[in-house]
């Protein structure tokens, strides 16, 4: 019986030592294939039995509070005629797994781990203004802390429909929302909140790429419940990304030029307004504005919604140098003498050369009026120099009253010696001197036609001259009282 027991004793040690030493051998190879045998075991630990499908808390009734960040990289694109906000963001949100729990001294002081993020549960949140899928790099792992917290960090290229007003551009500021919500799970089950203060959030720009077009001005960020069918509530946390437009570009390029065209036209009123040259001035800025409007069309943004103020003021230019032009054109025709223009009426007289230049102080009319017309007197002078010239030595013939056109030749003839100094006529004229007589009847009639064509041509020209002034001084106010409202709306808008 003793020797039964004994050999039992023996089999027992034998098959103890066989099993030792091929556990030892296995835990040799395993240290071999892993150099950190802590993690493999940390992570084969978290692993067992965990059901990443299932929402991580053990008492079912308890919500998961998801903390979110948000730091705006970069503004990529902002695409006004589609209502398109493109940007790079730096998104951050973590939580509490109550199943990825252990003790860091059971595991080397191991107290934090990354693993897949495919074999964790990550809550569904998710930004309800997107509206294209962005080319984000892929972070496959998650940082998972001893105590059960979940770091989820990663770059998100997020293209969202934004409401984009372009009506103060290139001065516009925008503002654009991020909504971030759990698509399916109500408030009872995922919360959201913050993992920073609003303050530091709306402060901080440490990340934004600032030398683009658009400058981050401040992120904003607002927490609310919300019910569809007043039974289950929703959070959301919505952050609104505030950006303003650097105009510099656009001022330089759009702006500056259209105001020197501007002021070109203004300059063009100080040409006569009884030379031709100031209407091809005035229609040469016209043709380069239209020119410059072509060629900035594809600059400016285009909605279907809204014309951006820039745009009415490109307009408003044309228009007011169309309106410069016809002005031109009306005066040009109104100065411009004929022989036969009618002479200018009594009221006309009267409420622009007598009201009008005391009104709005026109001064020394008569003298500038004479400078304007002296070419065109001169002009008349050289071509009827020889007929100007007997008339002025012979100056007594208009003091006759006899010596009018179509007169009898006998009362003619006494008028005209009369006027000469000549002895009295008897009653037969000789046919020689009769004829003589008429011909000279005939220039001093043209002469009095001509002087009086050339005074009516000289009122008509003063009247020109105080309806140019008037038209340059309204056309002015008009250019300077538009130009300061725009200024000023600009600059508001520019450091609001």
């Amino acid at each position: 019986m003793m020797r039964i027991s004994a050999l039992w004793t023996a089999l027992i040690f034998l098959l103890l030592d066989s099993a030792k030493a091929s556990t030892v051998k296995k835990l040799g190879t395993n240290a071999g294939r892993f150099g950190n045998s802590t993690l493999v075991r940390l992570a084969e630990f978290l692993s067992a039995g965990y059901k990443k499908g299932v929402r991580p808390v053990r008492d079912w009734r308890r919500s998961t509070k998801v903390a979110i960040d948000l730091m705006v990289y970069s503004i990529l694109n902002v695409d006004e005629k589609n209502q398109v906000l493109t940007t790079y963001v730096w998104y951050r949100q973590n939580w509490t797994d109550e199943f990825l729990v252990w003790n860091p001294e059971d595991f080397d002081d191991v107290k934090k781990v990354s693993i897949p993020t495919a074999n964790v549960w990550v809550p569904d949140i998710l930004i309800n203004e997107f509206v294209d899928v962005g080319k984000s790099p892929d972070i496959p792992y998650v940082y998972v802390e001893h105590n059960g917290l979940v770091r989820n960090y990663k770059p998100i290229q997020v293209v969202t429909a934004c409401m984009l007003n372009i009506y103060n551009f290139p001065f516009d500021v925008q503002n654009c929302s991020l909504t971030f919500q759990s698509w399916l799970h109500t408030i009872n089950d995922i919360n959201i909140t913050l993992i920073r203060s609003p303050k530091e959030l709306k402060e901080d720009k440490s990340l934004f790429m600032n030398q683009g077009e658009w400058e981050l001005l401040h992120v904003l960020s607002k927490y609310k419940s919300f019910s569809l069918d007043n039974d289950d509530y929703y959070a959301e946390m919505k952050f609104h990304v505030v950006i303003r437009r650097r105009p510099l570009f656009y001022t330089v390029n759009l702006l500056l030029p259209s105001i020197f065209l501007m002021v070109m036209d203004i300059v063009g009123f100080y040409l006569p307004p009884d030379s031709g040259e100031r209407v091809s001035f005035k229609i040469t800025l016209l043709l380069g504005y239209s020119v410059f409007l072509i060629i900035v069309s594809d600059t400016l943004p285009a909605t279907a919604i809204g014309t951006p103020l820039i745009g009415v003021y490109f307009i408003v230019c044309m228009a007011l140098l169309v309106i410069s032009l016809t002005e031109t054109v009306l005066i040009v025709r109104l100065v411009h003498k004929q022989d036969l223009q009618p002479p200018v009426p009594q009221w006309v007289k009267y409420l622009i050369l007598d009201r009008a230049t005391s009104l709005f102080c026109i001064r020394n009319k008569n003298r500038l009026c004479t400078m304007l017309s002296r070419g065109s007197d001169v002009e008349h002078d050289k071509d009827n120099n020889y007929g100007t010239a007997r008339c002025s030595h012979h100056h007594t013939c208009e003091s006759g009253p006899g010596a009018e056109y179509g007169e009898r030749p006998g009362g003619l003839s006494l008028g005209l010696g009369r006027g000469l100094g000549l002895p009295p006529s008897r009653d037969h004229t000789p046919p020689v001197m009769e004829s003589i007589l008429q011909e000279v009847s005939s220039i001093r009639y043209f002469l009095e036609k001509r002087d009086e064509c050339r005074d009516i041509a000289k009122e008509w020209l003063q009247v020109g001259y105080v309806l140019d002034i008037l038209l340059f001084r309204v056309y002015l106010v008009a250019v300077l009282a538009y130009s300061i409202t725009l200024g000023t709306l600009w600059s508001v808008w520019q450091y609001a």
